[in-house]
């Protein structure tokens, strides 16, 4: 059975800058940044027929390509950090994306994602670590600036049954719709 999620791939030049945050974490599982992604879905195993249709699904997506930002450096988990994450500012565009692969998954029989989707890079995982320390390291580590990027696909990927951090295989691609060219004035001179 294969463990799918959908995402967006990080250029390899956001993925340089997020990985200069790597280190300084005692005990953190830093995750190696060629596997740096932004999920969309997370679909979890399933058997090969709800592959193939969920595939299907993906193929008929048509939204238009956009640009993402990544900015700052925040934990998941509370008192009980479990990540550390570089968040993506939420624009229309990557919550409509988000959206229709929510749409595509549940037309497959997939049950319906619970939690509310924050886009965000996992950096790494955090097991046994207190808020504190974690706190501190999020006080003297910060992205210089907002990391931007264009985004004109999407990924169905695969993972192997681990606790995360890849290795991911991109099983499939698929592009989003460039914008069209705005039409030339003179084509509509009289």
């Amino acid at each position: 059975m294969p463990r799918l999620f959908t995402g967006l791939e990080i250029p390899p030049d956001v993925a340089d800058e997020l990985a200069f945050q790597r280190g300084g974490l005692f005990g953190a599982r830093w995750i190696d940044p060629e596997f740096y992604h932004l999920t969309l879905r997370f679909i979890g195993d399933v058997d090969q027929r709800t592959a193939e249709e969920f595939f299907d699904e993906l193929d008929r997506v048509r939204k238009p390509a956009f640009t993402a930002t990544i900015e700052g450096l925040h934990a998941f988990g509370g008192d009980r950090p479990r990540a550390l994450v570089a968040p993506a500012r939420a624009n229309p565009a990557l919550t409509a994306l988000q959206a229709e692969h929510e749409r595509a998954a549940r037309r497959v029989g997939l049950a319906p994602e619970t939690r509310k989707y924050t886009p965000h890079v996992t950096l790494a995982r955090l097991r046994n670590m207190s808020p504190e320390v974690v706190a501190d390291h999020l006080s003297t580590h910060a992205l210089a600036k907002p990391l931007t990027f264009e985004v004109d696909r999407f990924i169905l990927f695969s993972s192997r049954d681990s606790i995360g951090g890849g290795p991911y295989i991109e099983e499939a691609s698929f592009d989003l719709v460039s914008p069209r060219p705005a039409r030339p004035t003179e084509l509509f001179a009289s």
